[in-house]
């Protein structure tokens, strides 16, 4: 099978694009409202992007009216936001999370989710998510024929839950995977979690 992305609509070529660029992480997107409510948000347009500075990307499209969505006018507006890795037992209720509610209205207070303090940051974390990035707008870029938002995020805080991290033995972070247990985008509906585990070496 082969597919010319140039005879397809913008909608169909989204549905080509999720269903073969698989596996995705999921962000779970924190941010703060201009009334101080918490939104939460999943993305699976999601990668680490730069290490000097420590930079993370999110993809925002927007919604049905050509509007932006509430993440982006949050961290636009307050300038943090905090990315939680998803684990395959919060799947349920980050699903949940993706509905759709008025900008003022607060998911996290609608799913009864409890937020912890995240240490050396202004913005709560999801108590209940073994890691979470706390990061500052580093900038926003629009791309492509819809203006979809490009959000840079530096990293300045790295939450991991202690039953999921150890070090080697050159003092290293090691995570342990299993535990800490990820779940991934694949096509419309379809997540999996992590599965096994394969270890390689890279060649000297």
């Amino acid at each position: 099978m082969y597919i010319d992305l140039a005879e397809l609509n913008p909608n169909q070529v989204y549905f080509n694009m999720i269903q073969t660029l698989v596996p995705r992480p999921i962000a779970w997107v924190l941010s703060e409202h201009a009334n101080g409510k918490l939104n939460l948000a999943p993305f699976s347009y999601f990668s680490a992007v730069c290490s000097d500075p420590p930079l993370l990307m999110i993809s925002v499209g927007k919604k049905p009216d050509g509007s932006h969505k509430d993440t982006r006018v949050n961290i636009e507006q307050r300038g943090h936001f905090v990315v939680h890795i998803t684990s395959a037992e919060q799947l349920e209720v980050m699903n949940q999370s993706s509905m759709t509610l008025p900008a003022e209205i607060s998911e996290v207070d609608e799913l009864n989710l409890e937020t912890a303090t995240f240490e050396g940051f202004p913005l709560p974390r999801l108590k209940d998510s073994r890691v979470a990035f706390g990061c500052e707008l580093y900038r926003i870029d629009e791309i492509g024929n819809s203006a979809q938002s490009l959000i840079f995020g530096e990293i300045k805080q790295i939450y991991i839950d202690d039953q999921v991290a150890t070090r080697d033995d050159k003092g290293r972070l090691k995570l342990d995977t299993s535990r800490l247990n990820p779940v991934a985008r694949l096509g419309a509906s379809e997540y999996m979690g992590c599965g096994e585990i394969i270890t390689l070496k890279r060649p000297m």
